[in-house]
């Protein structure tokens, strides 16, 4: 019997061409049902103009493509779906994140993605999380045995709220675990030097830790459903390569910090391995914002030495929009849909649980022991096996304290945040903010607050409405 996939947010028409394009190559899933869901109706007749397209190229019209439009169409967009892949972004780019980054401006504080923690982060998750919940109630109803695949940021909140506010299953999904291994090997020379590289990596969402990297060794005999990433569960054995990892990323920043030196994309994780002995999984831009140490009115030469692209998330906002204007027609009319399958983790996630092959994923799950050293309730991005069962976190073991320490400056802030979101209390909305570690860094109290009053406002009432009680 055919699987029905829903995509909430289908009009993010990049992304979910990716993910449906993985679906259609799946031998498992091109028969599938596809659903596609958006409020958007434009966005959503060009999805799913290019999945029927893609149906075509690659599933030789195997898939049936359906598309609802509105709030009043998203019960029918979701029954009976076997799995719903959430890509929503409320608010949009324009207005919501805009505002996100020009009011923190006005007083001082400058973000570079603002999507997964900081000032940005929370308030994206107070949109996203009322929304969230709205849809798991109809998927209790309409769909209730459903997997939901949350590639909604920020992902620890988003997640958390799922699995802590509603019956859905629900994994999050990110790909920087994917790419951490092939990046530092590839910008330090090594990748042509290590054959069989294989690693472990555990932590939170945008800050799990690489915490061991070796060239061959025992690995847990579960394949990588496709995705490529050549990693697995690491057990023992094998040349330790972290010794010459540290070594060359050392000597690479030290040359790029020199004045009127080039700089490189990944200065900031380099420098954080450097002085806490790991490399963490998301990018440098990302984890500038993540730590008190980076973006510093005090020391604005920080920004140069260190490359820290200030208003990154909004830039790249308009560079999609003017490049999806760009090549809309020739995707639209099929004369750009070749497709090789991705690797993100939810094509394979669906053939495991529909029965295909075991996989091993990293997910995002709530921390039942995974990580003995951070708290139950929060989420944690770790190794889990994925089968007809559905998806399951796997032990992972205590991190390094100076790892497990920097993750809780960003879980106090994920768990008030998502707290703040389920309870729609204000006051845990400015406690959230009191402890971001960037945002503390550079405002007084007194300042944290009245920029959460102003972003309130500037939302507008009905949003500012929900978080009414203190």
């Amino acid at each position: 019997m055919a699987v029905k996939i829903t995509f909430l947010g289908a009009g993010s028409t990049v992304f979910a061409k990716n993910l449906i394009g993985d679906v259609l190559l799946s031998p498992v899933l091109k028969n599938a049902h596809i659903a596609l869901y958006d409020i958007d109706p434009r966005r959503l007749e060009d999805s799913r103009r290019a999945a029927e397209n893609l149906n075509r190229a690659l599933a030789a019209g195997a898939a049936r493509v359906c598309a609802y439009a509105g709030v009043e169409n998203r019960r029918q967009a979701l029954a009976a779906s076997d799995f719903v892949v959430n890509t929503i972004q409320v608010g949009g780019y324009r207005p919501a994140t805009v505002i996100d980054f020009d009011i923190p401006k006005k007083y001082g504080l400058r973000q570079t993605i603002g999507d997964t923690l900081g000032i940005g982060g929370i308030f994206r998750a107070l949109r996203t999380i009322p929304v969230i919940l709205e849809i798991a109630r109809e998927m209790e109803e309409v769909c209730p045995g459903a997997w939901l695949l949350n590639y909604a940021n920020p992902m620890a909140m988003v997640t958390g709220a799922l699995l802590r506010g509603s019956a859905v299953k629900t994994v999050g999904l990110c790909h920087s675990v994917q790419s951490c291994v092939p990046k530092i090997l590839g910008d330090l020379g090594l990748a042509g030097e290590v054959k069989n590289p294989v690693w472990k990596i555990a932590g939170i969402n945008h800050m799990a830790w690489l915490l061991e990297l070796r060239d061959g060794g025992s690995v847990l005999e579960l394949r990588d459903g496709g995705s490529g990433d050549g990693g697995s569960v690491l057990t023992d054995g094998g040349r330790d390569l972290y010794p010459e990892v540290r070594r060359r990323a050392a000597e690479k920043n030290a040359r790029a910090r020199l004045p009127g030196a080039a700089k490189h994309d990944d200065m900031v994780r380099y420098e954080i391995m450097r002085h806490f002995g790991y490399y963490v999984t998301e990018s440098s831009e990302h984890n500038a914002e993540y730590s008190p140490y980076w973006i510093k009115a005090a020391f604005p030469g920080l920004i140069e030495e260190f490359g820290i692209p200030l208003d990154e998330y909004p830039r790249r906002c308009e560079a999609q929009i003017a490049e999806w204007e760009r090549v809309r027609e020739d995707i639209l009319q099929g004369t750009e849909l070749t497709h090789r399958r991705t690797r993100e983790y939810g094509a394979g996630i669906m053939e495991a649980v529909a029965g295909g092959e075991p996989m091993r994923i990293h997910g995002n799950v709530l921390n039942r022991g995974f990580i003995p050293n951070l708290p139950a309730e929060a989420v944690v991005e770790v190794p889990c096996l994925v089968d007809s069962l559905g998806v399951q976190g796997v032990y992972s073991g205590p991190l390094p304290p100076q790892c497990a320490a920097l993750n809780m400056t960003n879980v106090n802030v994920q768990l008030l945040g998502t707290e703040a979101a389920l309870s729609r209390r204000r006051e845990l909305v400015y406690q959230a903010a009191f402890l971001d570690p960037h945002t503390a860094a550079e405002l007084p109290l007194d300042s944290i607050r009245a920029l959460c009053e102003d972003l309130f406002a500037a939302h507008g009432p009905g949003f500012s409405g929900m978080y009414g009680n203190s």
